[in-house]
C-alpha cells in the first residue's frame, strides 16, 4: 500500500504495510536515522519526532496514521543545528552517551513550541522521555537557557 506524508518539508510517499511502525520506515525506508529504536514500547522516548508540531513516538505507531500529516525529525529541525534546543543542548553539554538525545531534543522542541516559557513543572510533565545517563537536571536548564533566547 502507499502512504503519502510529508516529512522535513519533503512530500513522500511509501510502498509498505500500512502497519508497519513508522519509525522503520524513516530509518530503513527514507534513511532518517536520528531517530533512534530504544525501547519498542513507546515508553523510552528515544524515537520521538513531531507529527503536526506534536511530540509523538513512533516505535508502535503505524506508518497509516500520518497519511496527509507533517512529520519533522532530528534532521529536520534545523538545517544547520542553530535551533535554540540544539545549541542549548551543545552548551551545556547535557549529553552523556547521547543515544536518547535526538528524542530528547525534539520533546523538548515541541514543548518550547507550545508553551514558550515553561515552568518546572510543566517541563517535568512534558520529558517523559528516560534517560539512562540521568541527565534531567542538565536537560532542564537547557530548556530554560533556550526559552531564555541565552543559547
Amino acid at each position: 500500500m502507499s502512504i503519502s506524508f510529508t516529512v522535513n518539508g519533503l512530500t513522500v510517499s511509501v510502498d509498505t504495510d500500512p502497519d508497519t511502525p513508522l519509525l522503520w520506515v524513516l530509518r530503513d525506508t527514507l534513511g532518517l536515522t536520528g531517530t533512534k529504536y530504544g525501547c519498542g514500547i513507546a515508553a523510552c522516548g528515544s524515537c520521538t519526532v513531531h507529527i503536526d508540531g506534536a511530540a509523538v513516538r513512533t516505535c508502535v505507531l503505524p506508518v497509516s496514521a500520518v497519511a496527509d500529516r507533517d512529520v519533522r525529525t532530528i534532521e529536520g529541525l534545523s538545517a544547520d543545528g542553530t535551533h535554540p534546543i540544539q545549541q542549548a543542548w551543545r552548551d551545556l553539554d547535557v549529553p552523556q552517551c547521547g543515544y536518547c538525545q535526538s528524542g530528547m531534543i525534539m520533546a523538548a522542541s515541541a514543548l518550547i513550541a507550545e508553551s514558550p516559557d515553561p515552568s518546572d513543572e510543566e517541563i517535568d510533565r512534558a520529558m517523559t522521555n528516560i534517560c539512562r545517563c540521568g541527565t534531567y537536571p542538565r536537560v532542564r536548564a537547557a530548556i530554560h537557557r533556550a526559552v531564555r533566547g541565552d543559547a
